[in-house]
């Protein structure tokens, strides 16, 4: 290496650009950070995932491959990140950056070296850390004990600020103004990648108008049809809606990293008797857990009662998931809160300021009478009080059978309820 390449240095390009949280919400999260390290007699807290990066720093990153991290000292915070990422890091954040080039393949752990002087007890995200990146650390920071903060750090993220409510409360709003922006677009022959893109297109519109400046990432929409909506996670293809198939819209809006899913089971023209059997069974089972929802509640205790309520409307063999999950800092790239799911494996108490989804999926196998897959996603948080809906955007066959023309006549309407 020639002595004129530079391998760690701070590209702080530009201003600080707007952010949605304030300076005292930063700053609380990173103080709970402190106080854990304080009580767990630990130096400093390494930070890798994109989650926790996001949450402690306010910098959404995407490794592309190279590792990012944050290191939260009692005195100070600093990003570490790849110099291909120029100053946006810096600009993007709550925080000190520094940056680290591409010469030489440590360089990361030469960035981490210089923010961890004298440190013996360093905290790290074990739910991220692969063995081979554990290896790494261990071989840069010799004599080094590590310790982990990946359970307690979900913990701090559980409980929403005010803030942080509002941010989904937006996200939620956008993800149903694409969803209604769409639902003149469906009708037969129409591609499924066709009504995605403009689901898509609809939401980035509604963040930029809102939050202008906003970085535009994250946010996902899928529109499957057919077989296609056997999984929730399928990808989007050419295939051309066919009256009467079953439909699945997902509108997931990111914003500054957070994420407010909703998802819609429809059908074009009209709904076969089998399926809509299914569809409205499965729908009260969707109320119900609505209803559940409540601080005190135990997770385990209300995916035991939708189980019953599962196995007396003869679903529970069609069921492919949990009931709902943990809401925030979460999406297809993003880990979530595993420990707040709507699963009888889960013993978490709701609490106030936690937000959850409601989200029973059920996929019927090809060759049996309404073979498809039916999910209807509702974003709940938890209250005081009980439960905030803030997912604004209709349920059931009143409002989702899409009609691809005007014609509402009472003939036509009556084959569109499945008579």
């Amino acid at each position: 290496m020639t002595h004129d390449i530079l391998h760690v240095m701070e590209w702080h390009n530009g201003e600080k650009i707007s952010q949605p949280f304030s300076d005292q919400e930063m700053g609380r999260r990173q103080d709970d950070v402190r106080r854990w390290m304080e009580t767990h007699d630990v130096d400093a807290a390494l930070f890798t995932s994109s989650q926790g990066i996001a949450y402690y720093s306010g910098w959404f990153y995407s490794g592309f491959g190279r590792k990012c991290g944050m290191v939260v000292s009692p005195t100070a915070t600093t990003t570490i990140s790849s110099a291909v990422d120029g100053g946006q890091p810096w600009r993007q954040g709550f925080h000190s950056n520094i940056s680290y080039t591409d010469w030489r393949r440590d360089n990361f752990f030469y960035a981490l070296r210089q923010l961890t002087p004298r440190v013996a007890r360093l905290a790290i995200e074990l739910d991220h850390v692969t063995l081979k990146f554990l290896r790494q650390l261990e071989a840069a920071l010799p004599g080094v004990e590590f310790v982990d903060i990946g359970q307690a750090s979900m913990w701090m993220r559980a409980i929403k600020s005010t803030e942080e409510l509002d941010v989904l409360r937006a996200s939620a709003r956008f993800a149903a103004h694409a969803a209604a922006a769409v639902m003149g677009l469906i009708a037969p022959g129409v591609a499924e990648f066709e009504v995605g893109i403009a689901a898509a297109a609809a939401m980035h519109r509604a963040i930029v108008e809102t939050f202008p400046g906003a970085g535009i990432t994250g946010c996902d929409a899928r529109f499957q049809s057919g077989i296609h909506t056997d999984g929730a996670h399928n990808q989007v293809t050419d295939k051309r809606i066919e009256a009467g198939e079953v439909l699945s819209l997902t509108c997931a809006s990111m914003l500054f990293g957070y994420s407010s899913t909703l998802q819609r089971t429809l059908f074009c023209e009209h709904a076969h008797k089998a399926s809509l059997c299914i569809w409205q069974k499965n729908l009260t089972v969707h109320r119900r857990a609505l209803e559940l929802i409540r601080p005190g509640a135990l997770c385990r205790e209300i995916a035991r009662e939708l189980r019953d309520l599962d196995r007396q409307c003869d679903l529970l063999k069609y069921r492919s998931g949990s009931y709902g999950q943990t809401i925030g800092l979460q999406s297809n790239s993003l880990g979530g809160d595993p420990e707040v799911a709507i699963r009888e494996d889960c013993f978490a108490e709701l609490r106030p300021g936690m937000v959850i989804s409601v989200d029973p999926m059920l996929m019927v196998p090809e060759g049996e009478p309404g073979a498809a897959g039916y999910r209807d996603t509702d974003v709940m948080i938890v209250t005081e009080a009980g439960a905030e809906r803030i997912t604004d955007f209709p349920l059931g066959p009143d409002h989702n059978i899409i009609l691809a023309h005007e014609d509402r006549d009472a003939g036509r309407l009556h084959m569109r309820m499945g008579r």
